[in-house]
């Protein structure tokens, strides 16, 4: 569902180039096409410099991660870059590109979950999973839908791709997961504290809930507003071993989960990303050498 709607959204911008080129072209005004491309790209870039701003006053001025000008730029720079990479090509056109890879001698080695967050699919894993086959790892990607649905209704959906990674494997797998998806995971723990799962590693999750949180459509963003009714009943049976678990990978310079500290957890292993934004930190190397550390745990 989703690809077709960012599907649409692509081709949408595109059909609305050509048409400019076509009326730059009979009117004499070739800059026309151009224009257009370059007001929306400044558009998209205007708005994520809004969400960094904004991420900034978040931090007292003397918190030591406060992010500094130039790592702001940087990061800023990145998602310009990584965005419509994810939610024009990879996501709508590309999400069923990298099947799920379950090979026939899978027994024995231990397997990998990957769960997105908000407003993406599985293409966004794209990059992963292709290293992840060459590397002959078993692993599922899905999708979480529908879209605006609670994250507790994922549950289902998670379970059972974790007890088809455990049934090839005979292995408890990694689950990785990204923003939304990290809350998904916590949620299928809770109402199956006895399922399979070697560790669970957050990426960018808001596990204490963003400023960005009810600002969409869903219950899911709802959820994932700060002091939200949710969280405190997910992380209230939550017990400390379990937390021993997770690995959080949070960044002083994310976009859309602030305070950024909200994406760490009481008793688990929080790891820091530098300079890094909301989606790019998908593709940290570190997080794919984490995953890769644990599997072979």
């Amino acid at each position: 569902m989703l690809a077709r709607i960012q599907k649409l959204i692509a081709l949408g911008l595109l059909g609305l180039a050509a048409i400019a080129f076509v009326i730059g072209y009979r009117l004499k005004l070739p800059w026309l096409g151009v224009g257009f491309i370059a007001v929306v790209i400044a558009g998209y870039a205007l708005a994520l410099a809004i969400e960094f701003v904004w991420m900034r006053t978040s931090y007292a001025p003397d918190d030591p991660a406060r992010p500094r000008v130039a790592q702001l730029l940087r990061a800023w720079a990145s998602e310009v870059v990584t965005g419509p990479q994810v939610f024009l090509w990879r996501q709508p056109f590309r999400s069923r590109r990298e099947a799920d890879h379950l090979p026939a001698n899978a027994a024995g080695r231990r397997g990998l979950l990957l769960i997105h967050g908000y407003f993406c699919n599985r293409g966004l894993w794209n990059p992963w999973l292709r290293k992840l086959r060459r590397a002959g790892v078993s692993y599922i990607a899905i999708n979480l839908e529908p879209v605006t649905a609670s994250i507790e209704a994922y549950s289902q959906l998670i379970d059972a791709a974790v007890r088809r990674l455990e049934h090839a494997t005979g292995i408890a797998p990694v689950i990785v997961a990204h923003s939304m998806g990290g809350l998904a995971a916590r949620a299928w723990l809770g109402a199956h504290p006895d399922g399979p799962m070697h560790r669970l590693i957050t990426v960018a999750t808001p596990h204490s809930g963003t400023r960005l949180g009810g600002r969409g459509r869903g219950a899911n963003v709802g959820q994932m507003q700060i002091g939200s009714d949710w969280l405190a009943r997910l992380a209230a049976r939550e017990p400390p071993e379990v937390r021993s678990r997770f690995v959080c990978f949070w960044g002083h310079c994310d976009n859309i989960v602030f305070p950024t500290r909200n994406a760490t957890l009481a008793g688990a292993d929080n790891r820091h990303l530098a300079a890094t934004p909301h989606v790019r930190m998908v593709y940290h190397p570190a997080v794919f050498a984490a995953a890769m550390s644990e599997i072979s745990a």
